[in-house]
Protein backbone atom coordinates (compact mmCIF):
# COMPACT_ATOMS: atom_id res chain seq x y z
CA UNK A 1 0.00 0.00 0.00
CA UNK A 2 1.07 3.64 -0.51
CA UNK A 3 -0.67 6.21 1.34
CA UNK A 4 1.78 9.48 1.45
CA UNK A 5 2.50 10.32 5.10
CA UNK A 6 0.86 13.56 4.33
CA UNK A 7 -0.66 16.12 1.26
CA UNK A 8 2.62 18.40 1.26
CA UNK A 9 4.60 15.98 -0.26
CA UNK A 10 2.07 15.94 -2.93
CA UNK A 11 1.83 17.83 -5.96
CA UNK A 12 -0.70 18.17 -8.33
CA UNK A 13 0.25 18.82 -12.20
CA UNK A 14 -2.06 20.39 -14.38
CA UNK A 15 0.11 22.45 -16.38
CA UNK A 16 3.73 23.54 -16.48
CA UNK A 17 3.86 27.58 -15.57
CA UNK A 18 7.56 26.97 -14.39
CA UNK A 19 8.82 23.96 -16.69
CA UNK A 20 9.41 20.67 -15.91
CA UNK A 21 10.40 21.37 -12.35
CA UNK A 22 8.28 20.79 -9.31
CA UNK A 23 8.15 21.43 -5.66
CA UNK A 24 11.33 20.43 -3.44
CA UNK A 25 9.34 18.65 -0.94
CA UNK A 26 7.24 16.86 -3.61
CA UNK A 27 7.32 13.08 -3.49
CA UNK A 28 4.37 12.28 -5.70
CA UNK A 29 2.61 13.81 -8.80
CA UNK A 30 -0.93 13.95 -9.16
CA UNK A 31 -1.04 14.24 -13.00
CA UNK A 32 -3.71 15.18 -14.84
CA UNK A 33 -3.87 13.71 -18.47
CA UNK A 34 -6.50 13.64 -21.33
CA UNK A 35 -8.01 10.65 -20.28
CA UNK A 36 -8.29 10.83 -16.50
CA UNK A 37 -5.52 11.14 -13.95
CA UNK A 38 -1.77 9.28 -13.32
CA UNK A 39 -0.10 9.08 -10.34
CA UNK A 40 3.75 9.49 -10.45
CA UNK A 41 6.57 9.23 -8.19
CA UNK A 42 8.89 12.24 -8.56
CA UNK A 43 12.61 13.06 -7.22
CA UNK A 44 13.60 16.46 -7.16
CA UNK A 45 17.24 17.32 -8.08
CA UNK A 46 19.45 18.79 -5.37
CA UNK A 47 19.82 22.08 -4.78
CA UNK A 48 18.56 25.41 -3.20
CA UNK A 49 16.01 26.34 -4.32
CA UNK A 50 12.05 25.47 -3.67
CA UNK A 51 11.36 24.77 -7.20
CA UNK A 52 13.63 21.77 -8.61
CA UNK A 53 14.16 20.02 -11.69
CA UNK A 54 13.11 16.38 -11.61
CA UNK A 55 15.76 14.30 -11.10
CA UNK A 56 13.35 10.64 -12.68
CA UNK A 57 9.66 10.15 -12.39
CA UNK A 58 8.69 6.59 -12.44
CA UNK A 59 4.58 5.96 -13.08
CA UNK A 60 2.54 4.26 -10.00
CA UNK A 61 -0.65 3.98 -11.62
CA UNK A 62 -2.25 4.86 -14.93
CA UNK A 63 -5.86 7.18 -15.82
CA UNK A 64 -6.99 3.35 -15.87
CA UNK A 65 -6.62 2.07 -12.97
CA UNK A 66 -7.41 5.83 -10.44
CA UNK A 67 -10.56 6.82 -9.35
CA UNK A 68 -10.92 10.44 -7.94
CA UNK A 69 -13.31 10.11 -5.35
CA UNK A 70 -16.58 12.60 -5.83
CA UNK A 71 -16.87 14.44 -2.42
CA UNK A 72 -14.45 16.50 -0.03
CA UNK A 73 -13.62 14.33 3.01
CA UNK A 74 -11.07 14.64 6.18
CA UNK A 75 -7.38 14.03 5.02
CA UNK A 76 -6.57 13.24 8.41
CA UNK A 77 -8.93 10.75 8.97
CA UNK A 78 -6.73 8.10 7.40
CA UNK A 79 -8.57 5.17 8.30
CA UNK A 80 -11.58 6.52 6.88
CA UNK A 81 -9.80 6.93 3.83
CA UNK A 82 -8.81 3.76 3.65
CA UNK A 83 -12.02 1.94 3.93
CA UNK A 84 -13.35 3.89 0.92
CA UNK A 85 -10.49 3.53 -1.16
CA UNK A 86 -11.12 -0.28 -0.57
CA UNK A 87 -14.83 0.27 -1.99
CA UNK A 88 -13.71 2.41 -5.00
CA UNK A 89 -12.55 -1.23 -6.96
CA UNK A 90 -10.01 0.92 -8.26
CA UNK A 91 -5.55 0.52 -7.75
CA UNK A 92 -5.65 4.39 -6.74
CA UNK A 93 -7.91 6.67 -5.09
CA UNK A 94 -7.61 10.00 -5.07
CA UNK A 95 -8.98 12.26 -2.31
CA UNK A 96 -9.96 15.88 -1.99
CA UNK A 97 -9.90 17.66 1.34
CA UNK A 98 -12.15 20.32 2.70
CA UNK A 99 -9.26 22.57 1.83
CA UNK A 100 -9.15 21.55 -1.01
CA UNK A 101 -5.40 19.71 -0.37
CA UNK A 102 -5.20 16.40 -2.08
CA UNK A 103 -4.00 12.68 -1.21
CA UNK A 104 -4.21 9.39 -2.60
CA UNK A 105 -4.06 5.90 -1.54
CA UNK A 106 -2.70 3.22 -4.32
CA UNK A 107 -3.00 -0.53 -3.26
CA UNK A 108 -5.38 -0.51 -0.02
CA UNK A 109 -4.52 -3.59 2.68
CA UNK A 110 -7.67 -3.72 4.55
CA UNK A 111 -4.60 -5.44 7.19
CA UNK A 112 -3.16 -1.99 7.56
CA UNK A 113 -6.16 -0.95 10.13
CA UNK A 114 -5.84 -1.90 13.28
CA UNK A 115 -9.40 -3.25 14.83
CA UNK A 116 -10.03 -1.19 18.52
CA UNK A 117 -13.43 -3.34 20.34
CA UNK A 118 -15.27 -0.15 22.59
CA UNK A 119 -17.08 -1.66 25.13
CA UNK A 120 -20.08 0.35 26.63
CA UNK A 121 -23.75 -0.11 27.84
CA UNK A 122 -27.10 1.94 27.12
CA UNK A 123 -29.58 2.74 28.07
CA UNK A 124 -29.07 5.67 29.11
CA UNK A 125 -26.50 6.96 25.70
CA UNK A 126 -23.86 4.97 25.85
CA UNK A 127 -21.34 7.75 26.44
CA UNK A 128 -17.96 6.25 25.64
CA UNK A 129 -19.17 4.79 22.39
CA UNK A 130 -21.00 7.92 21.22
CA UNK A 131 -18.11 10.18 22.11
CA UNK A 132 -15.35 7.85 20.12
CA UNK A 133 -17.67 7.78 17.01
CA UNK A 134 -17.79 11.47 17.02
CA UNK A 135 -14.38 11.87 17.41
CA UNK A 136 -13.12 9.16 14.82
CA UNK A 137 -15.45 10.77 12.67
CA UNK A 138 -13.78 14.69 12.75
CA UNK A 139 -10.79 12.86 12.07
CA UNK A 140 -8.78 12.72 15.22
CA UNK A 141 -7.57 9.02 15.21
CA UNK A 142 -6.36 9.85 11.99
CA UNK A 143 -3.07 9.39 11.60
CA UNK A 144 -3.28 6.03 14.35
CA UNK A 145 -5.20 4.23 11.29
CA UNK A 146 -7.34 2.14 13.40
CA UNK A 147 -11.17 1.41 13.21
CA UNK A 148 -13.84 0.65 15.74
CA UNK A 149 -16.38 -2.31 16.40
CA UNK A 150 -18.36 -1.28 18.97
CA UNK A 151 -19.97 -3.73 21.87
CA UNK A 152 -22.71 -2.00 23.31
CA UNK A 153 -25.00 -4.20 25.42
CA UNK A 154 -28.58 -2.86 26.24
CA UNK A 155 -29.30 -3.33 29.36
CA UNK A 156 -32.97 -3.98 29.77
CA UNK A 157 -32.00 -7.26 27.96
CA UNK A 158 -31.25 -8.81 31.21
CA UNK A 159 -34.98 -8.21 32.58
CA UNK A 160 -33.39 -7.24 35.78
CA UNK A 161 -35.95 -6.40 38.76
CA UNK A 162 -34.04 -3.38 39.70
CA UNK A 163 -31.73 -1.27 37.57
CA UNK A 164 -28.47 1.69 38.13
CA UNK A 165 -30.67 5.23 38.17
CA UNK A 166 -33.33 6.99 36.96
CA UNK A 167 -31.33 8.86 33.64
CA UNK A 168 -31.87 5.36 31.77
CA UNK A 169 -35.88 5.48 31.94
CA UNK A 170 -36.24 2.42 34.06
CA UNK A 171 -39.24 2.53 36.62
CA UNK A 172 -37.61 0.86 39.29
CA UNK A 173 -34.13 1.81 39.86
CA UNK A 174 -31.36 1.80 43.40
CA UNK A 175 -31.69 6.02 43.21
CA UNK A 176 -34.79 6.21 43.46
CA UNK A 177 -36.81 3.17 44.94
CA UNK A 178 -36.70 1.32 48.72
CA UNK A 179 -35.99 -2.02 47.38
CA UNK A 180 -37.39 -5.62 49.66
CA UNK A 181 -34.26 -7.44 49.75
CA UNK A 182 -34.73 -10.51 46.95
CA UNK A 183 -34.42 -8.53 43.55
CA UNK A 184 -32.59 -8.98 40.67
CA UNK A 185 -30.50 -5.80 40.19
CA UNK A 186 -28.18 -4.66 37.30
CA UNK A 187 -25.63 -2.75 38.57
CA UNK A 188 -21.52 -3.24 38.83
CA UNK A 189 -19.23 -3.03 41.96
CA UNK A 190 -20.38 0.08 42.86
CA UNK A 191 -24.23 -0.68 43.00
CA UNK A 192 -23.09 -3.76 45.20
CA UNK A 193 -21.73 -1.49 47.95
CA UNK A 194 -24.23 1.18 47.51
CA UNK A 195 -26.60 -1.81 48.53
CA UNK A 196 -24.51 -3.24 51.20
CA UNK A 197 -23.99 0.05 52.91
CA UNK A 198 -28.08 1.18 52.36
CA UNK A 199 -29.69 -2.55 53.74
CA UNK A 200 -26.58 -4.43 54.95
CA UNK A 201 -26.73 -7.60 52.72
CA UNK A 202 -25.99 -8.26 49.06
CA UNK A 203 -28.41 -8.46 46.75
CA UNK A 204 -28.42 -11.08 43.31
CA UNK A 205 -26.60 -8.57 40.90
CA UNK A 206 -26.81 -8.81 36.74
CA UNK A 207 -22.76 -7.42 35.98
CA UNK A 208 -22.89 -4.91 33.37
CA UNK A 209 -19.81 -3.25 33.89
CA UNK A 210 -18.76 -2.65 29.81
CA UNK A 211 -15.26 -3.45 31.72
CA UNK A 212 -16.15 -7.18 32.95
CA UNK A 213 -17.31 -7.48 29.63
CA UNK A 214 -13.83 -7.06 27.46
CA UNK A 215 -13.41 -10.19 25.05
CA UNK A 216 -11.53 -8.70 22.40
CA UNK A 217 -8.13 -6.58 22.42
CA UNK A 218 -7.46 -4.29 21.96
CA UNK A 219 -9.87 -2.15 23.79
CA UNK A 220 -11.46 0.63 25.13
CA UNK A 221 -14.41 0.19 28.35
CA UNK A 222 -16.09 2.41 30.53
CA UNK A 223 -16.31 2.03 34.35
CA UNK A 224 -17.07 4.02 36.56
CA UNK A 225 -14.33 3.32 39.05
CA UNK A 226 -11.75 5.80 38.70
CA UNK A 227 -9.07 3.51 40.03
CA UNK A 228 -9.39 1.00 37.30
CA UNK A 229 -9.24 3.25 34.91
CA UNK A 230 -5.80 3.27 32.34
CA UNK A 231 -4.09 1.27 29.94
CA UNK A 232 -4.08 -2.42 31.09
CA UNK A 233 -4.93 -6.11 31.09
CA UNK A 234 -8.53 -7.26 31.69
CA UNK A 235 -9.97 -10.75 31.39
CA UNK A 236 -6.31 -11.72 29.43
CA UNK A 237 -6.91 -8.68 27.10
CA UNK A 238 -4.95 -5.73 26.75
CA UNK A 239 -6.41 -2.13 26.12
CA UNK A 240 -7.53 1.00 28.38
CA UNK A 241 -10.10 1.47 31.07
CA UNK A 242 -12.40 5.77 30.64
CA UNK A 243 -13.76 6.71 34.14
CA UNK A 244 -17.91 6.87 33.23
CA UNK A 245 -17.75 10.46 32.98
CA UNK A 246 -14.41 11.49 30.69
CA UNK A 247 -14.11 14.31 28.60
CA UNK A 248 -13.65 13.45 24.60
CA UNK A 249 -9.81 14.78 25.40
CA UNK A 250 -9.47 12.16 28.11
CA UNK A 251 -10.94 9.22 26.10
CA UNK A 252 -9.06 10.03 22.66
CA UNK A 253 -5.86 10.89 25.26
CA UNK A 254 -6.05 7.09 26.52
CA UNK A 255 -6.68 5.73 23.38
CA UNK A 256 -3.69 7.21 21.81
CA UNK A 257 -1.48 5.84 24.89
CA UNK A 258 -3.25 2.92 24.58
CA UNK A 259 -2.14 1.86 21.28
CA UNK A 260 1.16 3.66 22.02
CA UNK A 261 1.63 0.42 24.44
CA UNK A 262 0.16 -2.07 21.87
CA UNK A 263 2.60 -1.08 19.32
CA UNK A 264 5.60 -0.42 20.94
CA UNK A 265 4.63 -1.78 24.44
Amino acid sequence: MIFPPHCKCIGYAGNKPVGDRVYFLSEYLIHEVPDGFEILAVKPADGDGLMRDIESVTQIAGPDDVYMYPEPVVLHNRGDLIKKALQTNKRCTIFTGIEEHMIFICDPDPASLLTVHVYDVTPPRPHLAGTVQTLDEAGIFGELEITFQYHVRDIRETQADVYPCKAGGFSRTIDSDRLTGDEHVAGCMTARQVLKDCYGHDFPLIDICPANAVTEEPFIARCCRAERSGVQTLNGKKGVVVHWGASPKQIADALYACIHEWRNG
